[in-house]
């Protein structure tokens, strides 16, 4: 496919999640020759300042000017517009919109527009996410600027511990478990639709609940890079 343009990722949020980013863009694609898949630059980071820790332990760096200069190490490389595979650092996105001329494909706007059309005004969203992201309200400010409501498992401290296993190389039972009784828990109170809002989560995202409506926000980030990189793209999002 001629003049597909080429899409920088803030990665390294963590390696694993960068990786699973490029593998379902792979998968997503019908490729008669190499030439079909996405141009990519990947600026893989894993030195970026823990999110938890500034934003729940509030004890760390702030990551922003590391993701503002990983943004325009990306647009001086060829980068037409920028994608990261991390929910929590979306946090930070103005300090990365601010520091480039390219858009940030953001994937909570991403989630809360595919919410709106899906479920309409009134819907009810369970998110499976960090606790650091229930603290900044960071899906709950643009859901609900969409006329939908959120819920969140009753419990943080069994999510915490799971996203930390999983950065650990722990992908095994326990963080399983958690993110399975996390979503059974989501369903019976009445969550439509569940977001796995975690790139942690992303990995082992096929243990959720059977019966519950769940997706993947880095599978709406997926899906909107091919569309970016195939098409056109309107302006910067914050």
């Amino acid at each position: 496919m001629a003049d597909l343009r080429t899409i920088g990722v803030l990665g390294g949020m963590g390696p694993e999640a960068t990786v699973l980013l490029q593998r379902k863009l792979i998968e997503a694609v019908q490729p008669r020759d190499d030439s079909d898949h996405i141009p990519l630059l990947i600026d893989m980071n894993p030195q970026v300042p823990s999110r938890i820790a500034h934003l729940i332990e509030s004890n760390g760096t702030d990551p922003g000017p590391t993701l503002a200069e990983m943004a325009q190490r990306l647009q001086t490389a060829g980068a037409v517009a920028l994608a990261m595979p991390c929910n929590t650092a979306h946090h930070y996105a103005k300090a990365i919109t601010d520091a480039v001329d390219i858009p940030l494909l953001n994937m909570v706007d991403l989630a809360a527009d595919h919410a709106a059309k899906t479920l309409g005004t009134g819907g009810c969203v369970g998110l499976l996410a960090s606790p650091a992201v229930r603290r900044i309200r960071l899906f709950e400010t643009a859901l609900s600027a969409r006329g939908l409501s959120v819920i969140w498992p009753a419990k943080d401290q069994p999510m915490l511990d799971a996203i930390r296993a999983i950065k650990a190389g722990d992908a095994g039972t326990s963080p399983r478990d958690t993110l399975l009784s996390a979503s059974t828990e989501l369903a019976a109170a009445g969550a439509e639709l569940q977001f796995v809002a975690c790139s942690e989560f992303s990995i082992i995202a096929d243990s959720v609940a059977p019966e519950a409506n769940v997706l993947d926000t880095i599978d709406l980030l997926t899906s909107s890079i091919i569309e970016t990189s195939r098409a056109g793209f309107s302006g910067k999002s914050e």
